[in-house]
């Protein structure tokens, strides 16, 4: 744990400061110690270099949820290009731009093993306080502790321990992670509450509309089986999965998209997302189907409710736009004028 961090820090119970006693520490990062609140006295360690400030009890679907995408972001954790990555996080923020990162304090929201933010650090964040509930920060800690800029924190997003009444982050997103919460929209409206006024929060889940058929099939297939199998189990099963899906990929998906004059092809092609994913290799087809697989819970949103959480959160100038026809992003402002 840097030590900067300690500026954005509350106590989740009470909202005071807290106090740090570092026990071990390696140039500025703290490595072991613990926080204690200023106000009420909690108290939270901070292990291997990250504070582990989470709520005493979590439901048991948190904790499996937890337990899946800790297990999956530790095992998929090699970073696999920073480009590559950098091009996805703009693609899922559209039509925002690196400008909405530059020089701003940014809250990763869900952060798996770091990947976007690492990246908010090479587009120009002022600060990046990456948060996960899961073991996850394990990874995203290997994969972010060389970047002075970024700071990794273990904590739920209903009950993160930064400031509330008046948000210190003037840039907020969560990508691929609401829609696995036990109540998504309550997650949506947590974050929006440590926005800063004037300050951008972005969301990107999973839609139902073009994904009946997932609905319907699948879900039922990843609720009671897949999402309750070991998980080095799954990892086998969705191996063998992976490797026909990424043969049809290159072989009917990957040239269509390339080739201007198969775009006859391409309009025929049952879903469109399978034209993205054929971009990439078979670790991150892999990675893809065994995410899908491990969920405990996983809500497919129509663009209404989507809509509706912006609403709820007192978010205006809301824009949302369909991705891959399969998946909403969207983004919302805090009224009134960041202070300068």
């Amino acid at each position: 744990m840097k030590r900067e961090l300690l500026k954005w820090l509350v106590c989740p119970a009470c909202v005071n400061a807290f106090r740090l006693e570092a026990v071990g520490a390696e140039d500025t990062e703290v490595i072991e110690g613990r926080l204690t609140c200023k106000g009420c006295g909690a108290s939270y360690p901070i292990l291997r270099g990250i504070p582990r400030i989470l709520p005493a009890t979590m439901i048991e679907e948190q904790q499996r949820t937890a337990g899946a995408f800790g297990w999956e972001w530790n095992r998929f954790s090699r970073l696999l290009g920073l480009d590559l990555y950098t091009e996805q996080f703009l693609d899922w923020i559209a039509p925002l731009s690196a400008e909405t990162v530059r020089g701003k304090l940014v809250l990763d929201a869900g952060c798996g093993m770091g990947r976007f933010s690492a990246v908010c650090s090479h587009l120009g964040a002022r600060e990046v306080v990456a948060v996960d509930i899961s073991r996850a920060v394990e990874a995203a800690w290997e994969n972010t502790k060389h970047l002075s800029n970024v700071h990794v924190v273990q904590a739920s997003i209903y009950d993160l321990p930064l400031r509330r009444e008046v948000g210190d982050f003037e840039f907020v997103f969560s990508i691929g992670v609401l829609h696995h919460l036990p109540q998504p929209r309550a997650g949506f409206c947590s974050l929006a509450r440590h926005l800063k006024p004037g300050g951008t929060l972005a969301a990107w889940v999973y839609g139902y509309e073009n994904n009946e058929w997932v609905v319907r099939y699948i879900n039922p297939i990843r609720l009671w089986i897949t999402s309750r199998l070991p998980h080095r189990v799954l990892y086998i099963l969705s191996m063998l999965i992976a490797l026909p899906l990424q043969l049809m990929l290159k072989l009917v998906y990957a040239p269509t998209e390339r080739v201007r004059a198969l775009g006859f092809l391409k309009r025929l092609l049952p879903y469109k997302y399978f034209f993205w994913l054929s971009r990439f290799g078979f670790r991150h087809t892999h990675n893809v189907v065994f995410d899908h697989l491990v969920a405990p819970k996983a809500d497919y949103l129509k663009h209404e409710e989507f809509a509706e959480w912006f609403d709820g959160a007192g978010l205006i100038d809301k824009t949302i736009t369909a991705r891959n026809e399969n998946s909403w992003r969207g983004h919302g402002r805090k009224p009134g004028v960041a202070a300068s």
